[in-house]
């Protein structure tokens, strides 16, 4: 049987196979960001359906941290008791389940939050509404808020946590020299620039202890002007193995890329798969952590290959998942036909709308 079905480790995580579901925004939290049963059993849906590892879409730490409508919450501890159910629920179908962490910084729904958003730097073409830059007692609450965060993911039953430094979102702002003009001890050279993720990363350590497994994921390269490049990204690498965190999900790009977005649609051939092949490859020759690559795979054969090379350790995936469930248990089954999924993105259409995320195509052949 291929490695993607092996049995492995990280950290206290045991995980059944090597498929990661990589944090996708549901859109299907209560309007005050509480888990309510449509995400526990889409969630479910993906244990059931054989999934190694479910990470939850992009959860907010913080009111003012809040990046969309109907997001999920763990920014109070009345979210934890509705966390609570969506963990039981992932566990009784055999899944382990991590929560994303996540501030969206001055990508913040300022018309949801009624907050300005909280901004590294006040980056004009980035700005989209009122924001109001971090100060020092600001950062050490952001600080804060994610430690307690990470808390209330332990107290609910989650498996791991992964902080959100990926794809422009706040900690990404301040790895990212595009987002960050700061001149202070957080702006500057890489080591001030990623100062504040470190501190996040000791936070959690200090209250989780060593034994809860801790994720971070982070771009590769921002593809964006200016933005963090593939060297940066390999010494932040480097100073997250060295403050324990346990495994890093490589990802790449912002919500402002644009043009220059390495995201793909209508993949249709090996060829267009894993945007980020070549910088896992890096990756892994230079960062001692386990690596969980997302971008782009659709197909048994390049997950396979991917694992198999040595290139990553685990296979992350978003839109096939939302194509199918229960993409994974039929591959182990023998079925390894590609992913329904023809990656046209028309998913994230229901969600703009307030009515969750949901395959158009699937749905349009029933």
């Amino acid at each position: 049987m291929s490695e993607l079905f092996e049995f492995s480790v990280i950290n206290s995580l045991e995980l059944r196979n090597r498929f990661v579901r990589s944090a996708t925004w549901e859109g299907l939290a209560g309007p005050d960001g509480s888990c309510t049963p449509g995400v526990i059993d889409t969630l479910t849906a993906l244990a059931r359906g054989g999934v190694g590892l479910i990470i939850t879409s992009h959860t907010f730490i913080s009111p003012e941290g809040k990046a969309g409508s109907r997001q999920l919450g763990i920014h109070n501890d009345l979210m934890v008791d509705g966390l609570k159910a969506l963990t039981e629920s992932v566990h009784s179908q055999g899944g382990k389940i991590a929560v994303q962490l996540a501030h969206a910084g001055i990508f913040a729904a300022t018309g949801e939050t009624g907050m300005p958003a909280l901004a590294v730097s006040a980056v004009e073409p980035y700005v989209r509404g009122p924001v109001r830059l971090a100060g020092g007692d600001d950062i050490e609450k952001l600080v804060e808020s994610f430690a307690e965060a990470a808390v209330r993911a332990k107290n609910a039953g989650f498996d791991a946590v992964q902080v959100h430094a990926a794809h422009g979102y706040l900690l990404s702002q301040f790895l990212s020299p595009a987002f960050n003009r700061r001149s202070d001890e957080y702006g500057g050279p890489l080591e001030n620039r990623a100062r504040v993720l470190l501190k996040v990363i000791g936070a959690i350590r200090g209250s989780l202890g060593r034994g809860f497994t801790v994720l971070v994921k982070m771009n590769c390269m921002d593809f964006l002007e200016n933005g963090l490049t593939l060297e940066d990204s390999v010494r932040v690498g480097r100073m997250l193995a060295e403050a324990g965190v346990d495994a890093i999900e490589l990802s790449g790009g912002t919500l402002v890329s644009g043009r220059l977005s390495p995201s793909r649609t209508k993949i249709d051939s090996p060829e267009k798969e894993a945007y980020f092949r070549n910088a896992a490859k890096t990756f892994k020759k230079e960062v001692g952590l386990p690596l969980i690559l997302v971008g782009g795979i659709l197909s048994f054969p390049t997950a396979k290959s991917l694992v198999e090379s040595g290139t990553a350790n685990y296979i992350s995936m978003s839109r096939p998942f939302i194509c199918e469930p229960d993409l994974v248990a039929r591959w182990k089954s023998g079925d390894t036909r590609p992913s329904a999924c023809v990656s046209d993105n028309r998913c994230f259409g229901p969600i703009m709308a307030g009515k969750g995320f949901f395959c158009l195509t699937q749905k349009e052949k029933e």
